[in-house]
């Protein structure tokens, strides 16, 4: 396949800095500085959304070299073996990440919002405004995710 190169837009800054710390983001503000080549109008409209998706790159993480055997969740050997497509964690292709975060505030080039899972420094490629048309209903998930997600996003 074709590869692709993606530019980063903006940057995360924040109180979290330790990537193995992965609970309790719910009350982290992060603040989303765009890059100066979109000008002091880029997040203008952004104010009237409650949401926003946040695109971001797992940079502090190296992809594994093979990803055809299914892995323990988390790597931990209590939870079930799954597929690399089946899980959100940072070890996998491209590495990507995606939350969808409270709007505090939009001001010029900053984006500060509420419960965004990435640490300080990390790279953001796109921010989409949370729509309630693109929202799915009557998600469905296996059991023992809600178990393990419970504290996530958790202050």
């Amino acid at each position: 396949m074709p590869s692709f190169e993606i530019t980063p837009i903006g940057t995360v800054r924040n109180e979290r800095t330790d990537v193995q710390h992965t609970d309790n983001w719910g009350a982290v503000r992060s603040t989303i500085t765009i890059d100066e080549r979109f000008g002091e109008a880029c997040l203008q409209g952004l104010e009237g959304f409650s949401h926003v998706e946040v695109l971001f790159i797992f940079d502090q993480f190296p992809e594994h070299d093979d990803y055809r055997e299914p892995r323990p969740y988390r790597g931990r050997s209590d939870l079930p073996s799954v597929g690399v497509f089946a899980g959100r964690g940072p070890r996998r292709p491209n590495r990507i990440g995606v939350t969808c975060c409270a709007i505090e505030s939009v001001h010029g080039r900053a984006l500060t919002v509420v419960g965004l899972d990435a640490v300080s420094g990390t790279p953001v490629i796109d921010l989409k405004p949370a729509m309630a048309e693109f929202c799915p209903v009557n998600i469905t998930q296996p059991e023992w995710v809600s178990g393990l997600m419970s504290e996530y996003f958790q202050p």
